[in-house]
């Protein structure tokens, strides 16, 4: 039986706790207890989360563990050297070791990530990459995996990295089934953005607001800086500076990302041809599209395609 520890801390956030889920709905597809979860923390007293919630955990005690998964929390400070030193020489002899959001903090605190590629909460990308700059911190993937150590993005992406460490052990129908079941659309693989296009883009102004409306609305359309100027009422050069100052991007990365996020979300429905995607997100042909997703994603459009495919095929035998 896979024994999993969950690393606990005073003041996380609760929804660190919402992946484990899976190992829960992987112990009723089986019918068996095939996961056994703990809850552990420094002195292995009751902790008390974010919103006020109080979790009962045991001490570290020695105890091997086949998974260790850290949680994380809204507020990054430093962790007590004991919690370190306990979850350092817990990880030591485990197979596998985990981080939900800013749970990779901890994880570079003990040593853990050195040397690795990992993901975290995009809010605090920049800060872990900033204080431990032995990691190769991705901003962008939703979860990273770096031989046995596992790293995801905040929130809901948390889920899709346990549905990727069930997949590791018991297959992919089985982490479909359980997708299903968690009503959630498929597991995402860890090539995927954490934000679209629009939450990365955040203008001050209504000016800049309604550009990016009229951009997504006109895809399909050359979208050149010059129009999208003309559409803001100002002068190329005036529209290029204040655009840049508003979302840190240019117009035509930004039109880029737009392109991008609506030519993924037309790929995943599945109901389109590569070419009639390209077409209707303004790629023009396939090559330009294939080429932006590359950069992107680091995979072709047939590739994710294909994923969500495979991975929203009803399961007939469940």
């Amino acid at each position: 039986m896979p024994s999993i520890g969950v690393v606990l801390f005073p003041g996380f956030q609760v929804m660190n706790l919402a992946p484990l889920t899976a190992f829960e709905f992987a112990n009723l597809e089986l019918g068996h207890d095939f996961y056994d979860v703990t809850f552990l923390s420094e002195e292995g007293l009751p902790i008390r989360t974010s919103i006020g919630m109080v979790i009962e955990t045991d001490a570290f005690s020695g105890r091997r563990f086949d998974t260790v998964i850290v949680v994380g929390s809204i507020k990054v400070d430093p962790s007590a050297p004991g919690l370190i030193e306990r979850l350092r020489e817990t990880a030591a002899t485990a197979r596998r070791i985990a981080a939900t959001c800013t749970g990779a903090f901890l994880l570079a605190e003990a040593g853990l990530l050195d040397g690795r590629k990992a993901a975290t909460h995009w809010a605090h990308a920049r800060d872990l990459q900033r204080l431990h700059p032995s990691i190769k911190v991705d901003d962008d993937r939703i979860f990273v995996s770096d031989g046995n150590v596992w790293t995801s993005a905040g929130m809901t992406a948390g889920i899709d990295l346990t549905l990727a460490l069930v997949e590791d052990d018991l297959g992919p129908e089985m982490s479909k089934s359980i997708a299903r079941k968690l009503v959630v659309y498929h597991r995402r693989t860890g090539g995927q953005s954490q934000f679209s296009a629009l939450l990365e883009l955040q203008p001050r102004s209504d000016r800049v607001q309604k550009v990016l409306a009229y951009a997504r609305s006109n895809l399909r359309n050359e979208l050149s800086v010059e129009g999208l100027a003309e559409a803001a009422r100002l002068s190329s050069r005036q529209f290029s500076r204040i655009f840049r100052d508003e979302t840190g991007q240019s117009p035509a990365k930004a039109v880029e990302n737009l392109r991008l996020d609506a030519a993924r979300t037309m790929l995943e429905d599945g109901r389109h041809s590569l070419d009639t995607v390209a077409q209707e997100t303004g790629f023009a042909d396939r090559e330009r599209m294939r080429r932006a997703f590359l950069r992107a994603f680091g995979q072709p459009p047939q590739v994710l395609r294909r994923n969500a495919r495979h991975l929203a095929t009803p399961d007939i035998s469940s």
